[in-house]
């Protein structure tokens, strides 16, 4: 029951305080944080995005391997791709919580400092930041494909199941790589919106999101260019079908999903309810003094 402030009576100062710090973040907050890491990161150097996005690219190949050797030790059948799949969630993990650069990451933790202040230095700096992170993400999975098709490290079972794996990928057709990336995007960029506000339960919140990606057959580009890359070293898959029959729809795909659908949406409701209060001072005036 409620007093005529709106309040429930008999609450202590230290109670109420507890009420107001249980409170989860607005979106206005998250907005924020977000947008503070992604000028952050904007300001790395160029040195420094590499080598984290070469890293977050060989590591992205334990999602290949981890489903490779969930597949060659489970019976065949739509049960066993159920379990399989959560395969698919061991380079996601790795690589976030290790802070190292994803591609689709950025596609909304940079892309909100450019809406928020939409200048060509900015746009500039964001195409930089794409530009070197995902060079380096795919140069890692480049090499961790080749590596785990030419140095003896699996048996024939699960190098069957390696290639198997590029194979379904490449059953899309380019509509169908664009437009599951485009799902995949707007997955990615909502885990990543959601993260802060629950920090306790990240890793929950990255298995459940990428398990459903592998579960739907989502294109993403990282993962995806370590899968379908297997087959080019295996000499299944020609250079020209692998960029332009997998690598451009997917990278269109999985930049419109995280940047022009979910960023611009998010940042369009934050614009909005900056707007409301009349007694608050605009949001660009607050943003000028901190």
């Amino acid at each position: 029951m409620e007093n005529d402030q709106g309040k429930t009576p008999g609450l202590s100062a230290s109670e109420q305080q507890e009420v107001h710090e249980s409170q989860p973040p607005r979106a206005a907050v998250l907005h924020e944080i977000i947008r503070t890491e992604g000028d952050h990161e904007l300001e790395r150097s160029v040195a420094a995005l590499w080598w984290s996005a070469l890293a977050a690219g060989l590591t992205m190949g334990l999602s290949l391997m981890a489903m490779g050797l969930f597949n060659s030790r489970l019976p065949e059948g739509e049960a066993s791709k159920v379990i399989a799949s959560l395969g698919y969630s061991a380079g996601f993990l790795a690589v976030i919580l290790a802070r190292q650069q994803l591609f689709t990451e950025n596609t909304l933790t940079a892309v909100l400092p450019v809406m928020t202040k939409p200048t060509l230095t900015n746009a500039g700096r964001l195409l930089r930041l794409w530009g070197v992170v995902l060079a380096g993400n795919l140069v890692g999975t480049l090499l961790v494909s080749y590596v785990m098709l030419h140095l003896p490290i699996f048996d024939s079972k699960t190098d069957a199941a390696f290639l198997e794996i590029g194979r379904k990928v490449m059953e899309n057709d380019m509509g169908q790589m664009f437009s599951k990336g485009i799902i995949s995007g707007w997955m990615i960029a909502t885990m990543v919106w959601m993260i802060p506000s629950l920090e306790s339960a990240k890793v929950w919140v990255i298995i459940l999101i990428t398990y459903l990606m592998a579960l739907g057959d989502f294109t993403h580009i990282v993962v995806g260019s370590a899968e379908t890359s297997y087959l080019v070293w295996a000499g299944e898959l020609s250079w020209r079908d692998f960029w332009v029959a997998f690598a451009g729809p997917t990278l269109a795909g999985n930049i419109i999903g995280g940047s022009f659908i979910f960023a611009l949406i998010s940042h369009a409701q934050i614009r909005s309810e900056s707007g409301k209060p009349p007694e608050e001072k605009p949001a660009a005036a607050r943003s000028k003094k901190t």
